[in-house]
């Protein structure tokens, strides 16, 4: 048998030779003293020769351990080198395929079916909230304590709910990579009881007293925070949009600012509709834009108008706001006066509940309808027919135009929230 010094004072010659160690092991010196372990052997009746590595890096001992290895896969009828091949490839494939790049893979191939809004969302929330955490990691390599400290810094800002949603976009990138043979388990799995329980659903808080909207206006447009925020918050109020539709609108999408009827044309793909129906034209929703809501639009364009989007994200400048800006600014104004009181989705309960407490007041019981023709809640599987987007246009901008009056009754110019550009 092989010595350990035999080993280390084998030196080139003329040709290369073999120093034998024992059963089929030897090490190979080549000319320039270049010193490596191989094994010769026998698989399905043909010599075959596997190496294990160069000495001194890979020791006699472990050159011993590796052929005892290889031994044991012939005696089970396996063949170490095509088993060597395989572990490579698998070592190469972890660390390509990292979580990040599955996740975006993932991502590609679930987006036709998805709306754009949501494949924006879900997208926005992997690299906010993942990618930065366990991202650059190997998906192989990702376990359960990762993925879970990742999940405790989304509750630990208060998105509980989005902690739940992105545990589930995390599963759903594991089953993709198992299926692809790049990993075994599921660690959202395993970490799906340890998360904080989902708040119970409940209608989202809204304040239904006219004064204490001003107010909130005025509360929120103090605070020391971006003006495209500010806007978006105003223009949400003064529209009754829902949150996803105003942080996706393109400046494509809005019609005769400088004219008498201007318009937000509000596309289906971004309405809240069954998937089917989001290529549907017919779905499309058109906003009658008080003279106060164009005021709000055309001050954000310095900010924004060479963008797509008229509320871009802070950190991607061709990306729709986050989900959770206009929110964020809504709980922290006042410090916290509003947190559970009101929240941007509230602002469709403010203008339903004090729009209809108006018309009544007012003997106008027609106007029920055109409320809700406003806020969008159409039938999509009526048998009579489609949404009508255009019905009774007319009332609905005199009806935009009063709600706007009231709302901002005493607020300044929406132009000066550009005073100062953070104030």
């Amino acid at each position: 048998m092989l010595t350990d010094t035999q080993a280390r004072k084998a030196k080139g010659a003329d040709k290369p030779y073999k120093l034998a160690d024992s059963g089929g092991l030897f090490l190979l010196v080549s000319p320039t003293g270049h010193r490596s372990w191989r094994l010769k052997y026998r698989f399905a009746d043909k010599e075959k020769l596997l190496t294990f590595g160069t000495y001194p890096d890979v020791s006699l001992v472990k050159a011993r351990d590796e052929r005892d290895k290889a031994k044991a896969a012939l005696r089970e009828g396996r063949d170490p080198s095509v088993e060597k091949k395989q572990a490579a490839a698998a070592r190469t494939l972890g660390a390509s395929n990292t979580f990040e790049a599955c996740g975006r893979a993932w991502h590609e191939l679930n987006k036709p079916r998805w709306s754009e809004v949501h494949a924006g969302n879900v997208i926005d929330s992997l690299e906010n909230d993942l990618f930065p955490a366990i991202g650059a990691l190997p998906i192989k390599d990702v376990t359960e304590a990762l993925l879970l400290a990742a999940l405790r810094k989304v509750e630990r800002r208060g998105a509980i709910e989005t902690s739940h949603r992105i545990r589930q976009r995390a599963s759903d990138i594991f089953a993709y990579a198992a299926a692809g043979g790049m990993r075994t388990g599921d660690p959202a799995a395993v970490v799906k009881s340890l998360l904080k329980p989902k708040p119970k659903a409940g209608k989202q808080p809204a304040l239904t007293d006219l004064d204490e909207c001003r107010q909130l206006i005025a509360d929120v447009e103090a605070e020391r925070a971006s003006p495209i925020t500010k806007l978006a918050n105003r223009l949400i109020a003064l529209t009754a949009v829902r949150s996803a539709v105003q942080r996706h609108c393109r400046w494509t999408e809005l019609e005769g600012l400088d004219g008498d009827n201007p318009i937000w044309r509000v596309p289906p793909g971004t309405m809240k509709l069954a998937l089917r129906l989001k290529d549907d034209v017919t779905f499309e929703h058109i906003v009658p834009l008080s003279r106060q809501a164009v005021e709000a639009i055309e001050a954000v364009r310095p900010l924004t108008g060479h963008l797509p989007f008229l509320f871009p994200n802070d950190r991607h400048a061709h990306r729709p706001m986050s989900e959770n800006a206009v929110n964020a600014l809504i709980k922290r104004a006042v410090e916290g006066k509003y947190k559970h009181r009101h929240c941007p989705h509230g602002w469709r309960s403010s203008f339903s509940s004090l729009m209809n407490e108006w018309r009544r007041r007012e003997g106008r019981p027609d106007d029920r309808e055109i409320i809700n023709l406003m806020l969008a809640h159409v039938a999509e599987d009526k048998v009579e027919g489609a949404y009508n987007r255009a019905a009774h246009m007319g009332r609905r901008r005199e009806l935009a135009q009063i709600w706007a009056d009231m709302l901002l009754q005493g607020a300044p110019a929406a132009e000066s929230l550009l005073k100062g550009k953070r104030n």
